[in-house]
């Protein structure tokens, strides 16, 4: 690419890194120094037109960062980060103009529009959405690495719309869409500020937590967070014998029923190991007198391991913006493209 495009997109990155600056705290006391610059542009002026392109040129086994800086634009392809391509971050400068869509439906693991195997992912400012439609699954993030975060995403879909797999994962000010069991699996989660909208005209419930063993330390935790709805819904139903899921300080509307929970046809004596309870949460829905009795509203000091990111090491990888780049040599290959 010519010098004059290269620095344009430095301008960008200078943007970025300013919109970082607000979530300092959240990111993390880990400092990123340099990284290198892939640029995707659909109008040809950067690395790649394709989303997929970009993580492709990423050698296996990589062991440095990579910043993939995509444009802004509606991206219609199914994009997979690999499991031996770590530390990549995938950003926009704005969720609501930068767009990852697909159609697709079925297996959970097979259906999403974006799928991350990879350690120490990082996704900014990005909308990632599968538009099959209500009535099947249909995924549009699935998060199957270790150590991931996510920070401003909008994630868009009916039916498990985020597949929270496995891993230690982040989730700071997205805004998470979806009707039946749209935030499911058995990651060790962190929703901090994050704005969940059901879609559910019943009964649907938000999360799914398949914790299946009291010896695995995972789950869903809610910090700060706001829930709305079109209609009505539950906060979660157990798809796992230990499932486990904290709401804390989370503002929750009268889209909420005054049950909260769904047994999801498990007896009472299959529920008792289930962990469901939320601490000071406000809001008409978040009224715990007419609750199901297997959930727990919280004492200061049961909640108290789920006050922190502890419950995710977030301290051991959570990582700051990089402060510099560097461009990516291109192969022959890649000058073709």
């Amino acid at each position: 690419m010519v010098r004059g495009t290269f620095m344009m997109n430095l301008v960008f990155i200078a943007l970025y890194a300013f919109m970082a600056i607000s979530n300092s705290q959240a990111e993390g006391t880990n400092t990123s120094t340099s990284a290198i610059l892939i640029t995707v542009d659909q109008s040809g002026k950067g690395d790649y037109k394709k989303i997929q392109e970009a993580i492709d040129s990423v050698a296996s086994n990589n062991a440095e960062l990579v910043f993939i800086r995509v444009k802004p634009g509606v991206y219609e392809e199914k994009v997979m980060v690999p499991a031996d391509k770590p530390f990549i971050t995938i950003s926009g400068t704005k969720a609501a103009d930068t767009v990852i869509t697909w159609n697709d439906s079925g297996d959970i693991f097979e259906s999403p529009t974006f799928s991350v195997l990879a350690s120490d992912f990082i996704g900014r400012y990005l909308t990632i959405q599968n538009t099959y439609g209500a009535g099947v699954k249909a995924v549009a993030l699935r998060v199957s690495g270790d150590r991931a975060a996510f920070y401003g995403c909008r994630i868009l879909s009916h039916q498990d719309t985020l597949l929270d797999d496995t891993g230690r994962h982040y989730y700071n000010n997205c805004y998470i869409e979806g009707d039946v069991d749209f935030i499911c699996g058995n990651a060790a989660s962190f929703f901090e500020k994050c704005h969940l909208h059901s879609l559910s005209v019943g009964t649907g419930a938000i999360t799914a937590q398949r914790r299946m063993s009291p010896a695995e330390d995972t789950g869903f935790m809610f910090f700060g967070c706001k829930i709305t709805g079109v209609k009505t819904a539950v906060l979660g139903r157990p798809w796992g014998t230990y499932s486990r899921v904290v709401f804390v300080f989370t503002y929750m509307t009268s889209a909420i029923l005054p049950q909260g929970w769904d047994d999801w046809g498990n007896s009472a004596d299959q529920l008792r190991t289930v962990y469901y309870g939320q601490y000071k949460c406000s809001g008409r829905g978040a009224t715990t007198s007419k609750r199901v009795e297997w959930a727990r509203d919280l004492t200061s000091e049961e909640v108290e391991p789920f006050l922190t990111k502890d419950m995710i090491d977030a301290n051991a990888w959570l990582r700051s913006a990089p402060t510099s780049f560097k461009k990516k040599a291109l192969s022959a290959n890649d000058t073709k493209n």
